[in-house]
């Protein structure tokens, strides 16, 4: 007893629904990617850091400051001072502490190899201490810059 379905033999009736698990099977592949590599993305690093109940250490009242003018000469504190007498220079101001800080500021055209070269310049006279000075952006007008601390 056999039934027939359609009208000819030959010709396959045409199924005009979308088969959609093909499709979920895909949304759930990039899915777990997604889950797997957003934490991966983020540069964020969470770290708890203790607290410290040590009082904060005092600034000198008068350290030495190495500027690097845009023409690359050197000047300590006020005076300037030529590459070669720096050291000597340093050691007369620190009463030859090689373990006082040396503060190094430098104008914003000078490039990043000359800062380099004078911090070079430091160590070979000893001075491993070396704080950086800039300007901290005021969030309200980037424009605007007031001094901040050594850093």
């Amino acid at each position: 007893m056999a039934v027939r379905l359609s009208s000819s033999d030959d010709d396959l009736e045409i199924n005009h629904e979308i088969n959609v698990t093909p499709f979920i099977d895909v949304i759930l592949v990039l899915l777990i990617i997604f889950m797997v590599a957003a934490p991966l993305s983020t540069v964020d690093v969470n770290v708890d850091l203790p607290a410290s109940t040590a009082e904060p250490a005092q600034r000198p009242d008068k350290p030495p400051f190495l500027t690097i003018k845009p023409d690359l000469s050197l000047a300590l504190g006020e005076d300037p001072v030529t590459r070669d007498g720096l050291a000597a220079a340093l050691d007369a101001q620190t009463k030859s502490d090689k373990d006082s800080r040396v503060f190094v500021r430098a104008d914003k055209s000078v490039s990043y190899g000359d800062v380099m070269g004078a911090m070079n310049l430091l160590r070979a006279a000893g001075y491993l201490k070396i704080g950086l000075v800039g300007l901290e952006a005021d969030s309200a007008a980037p424009s605007d810059a007031k001094p901040a601390g050594a850093h």
